[in-house]
């Protein structure tokens, strides 16, 4: 790795939990420069602007993620196990073990819906590949028949999104984390009913 690309780098580890708790419009060049101990030349010696610290901080933010749903997924054996995996993963955004500041999914689409068109696109993908992922298990779990041919794989993992999302969004909003435990508690019977 060149010194151009450990800079790049640690400019994106140390600002990717501010842009995934302030957001775009809320972070700025002065918390960057905060973060990593730069100069604002540094920054944009590196990037041409904030917007590509932001998507590249996106994306160290929604890997971070990705990889740990993974590691965990390829623990389990059955597709039902699997599917819970996104509970387990997800409860320890409430605690913040996973990613300062929330889920970089669901927090980078509420800022930048309006605002930001290329990172609503990033995290677009992130989304139709998330659901993309489920509903390529979920088919599995038919092959399988673990999960009852009459579903529909593509509303089963849209319904998990949902809820996975609006848990984190109504247990960070009250501050209640057994508002979670409860929606995360019917998402669980939800998937035990696949069968």
């Amino acid at each position: 790795m060149t010194k151009a690309e450990k800079t790049r780098n640690f400019i994106v580890e140390k600002t990717a939990p501010i842009f995934n708790m302030k957001g775009y419009a809320g972070t700025s060049l002065n918390d960057i420069t905060a973060a990593t101990g730069l100069t604002k030349g540094s920054i944009y010696g590196n990037f041409a602007n904030k917007d590509e610290v932001a998507l590249a901080a996106f994306d160290y933010n929604l890997n971070n993620v990705s990889s740990r749903i993974e590691a965990e997924m390829n623990r389990q054996a059955s597709i039902k196990d699997k599917l819970l995996v996104y509970i387990d993963i997800y409860q320890k955004f409430i605690d913040g073990s996973v990613s300062e500041g929330g889920c970089p999914v669901l927090n980078t689409a509420i800022d930048a819906d309006d605002t930001h068109p290329k990172l609503r696109g990033r995290v677009l993908k992130a989304v139709l590949d998330w659901k993309n992922k489920i509903a390529k298990l979920v088919e599995a779990g038919i092959a399988n028949k673990e999960i009852n041919v009459n579903h529909n794989p593509e509303q089963i993992a849209l319904t998990i999104i949902a809820m996975v999302e609006g848990g984190i969004m109504i247990s960070k909003l009250t501050s209640k984390t057994e508002y979670w435990n409860l929606i995360m508690g019917s998402l669980k019977k939800y998937v035990d009913s696949l069968g």
